[in-house]
């Protein structure tokens, strides 16, 4: 472009299957902002091998970098007490660090909600324990794949990802982490998260016994 090279770089929650892109929703980011196309430069010379370094600057890869960044921006909210506030948008929540993180922060007073389609195993709604916790599952004629996160008191606030919060996703596959700092992108993220959080025709609630109500 104008005689100089120029990177564009194309995030997203899912990935790029012509038969499941026809029934699945998900969150993609499309950006030329150097300090992210820079990372996907170094993130690919590391995937075919050119590089041994796995730590990225602007972006987060597993298996070393999004679990402790994920278990950091819970604990600042943990810090912030009732004033901190988290939603979270995922397709599975397994990973028992994580869990441990939310129950803390629900402890502390943080207010919670999941927006977890599949499996979760973290229960909500006990006594001393995750009383500030709301899991909700939605189902509806398109499958929700978007992994999407809000930590109020994070100076970027919004993130998308390829992993879900399993132990597969966090420490055994290669999976991005991306901070969302566009304003009207991240508006937009977290537009779609108070919309689903209150879903009154498509969510199921899980209850502390593991069962779900509509």
């Amino acid at each position: 472009k104008n005689g100089k090279l120029k990177q564009y770089a194309h995030l997203g929650t899912g990935n790029y299957n012509p038969a499941t892109s026809k029934i699945y929703t998900d969150m993609s980011y499309l950006t030329s902002k150097d300090e992210i196309t820079n990372d996907l430069t170094k993130f690919f010379h590391f995937l075919t091998g050119f590089s041994k370094k796995g730590k990225l600057d602007e972006l987060y890869m597993a298996p070393a970098q999004i679990k402790p960044k994920i278990l950091s921006l819970i604990q600042n909210e943990a810090r912030k007490l009732s004033d901190g506030e988290i939603i979270v948008k995922l397709n599975s929540l397994v990973d028992d660090d994580v869990i441990r993180a939310l129950y803390k922060a629900s402890q502390a007073g943080v207010k919670i909600n999941l927006i977890v389609r599949g499996i979760c195993c973290l229960k909500p709604n006990i006594e001393g324990v995750s009383e500030n916790i709301r899991v909700i599952s939605i189902v509806g004629k398109y499958l929700e794949h978007p992994r999407m996160f809000y930590f109020k008191h994070d100076e970027a606030q919004v993130y998308i990802s390829s992993a879900d919060w399993m132990p597969r996703n966090l420490t055994r596959r290669v999976e991005l982490l991306t901070a969302i700092k566009d304003e009207r992108a991240k508006s937009k993220i977290l537009q779609v998260l108070r919309l689903q959080c209150a879903d009154t025709a498509l969510a199921h609630e899980l209850q502390r016994d593991g069962s779900y109500k509509k």
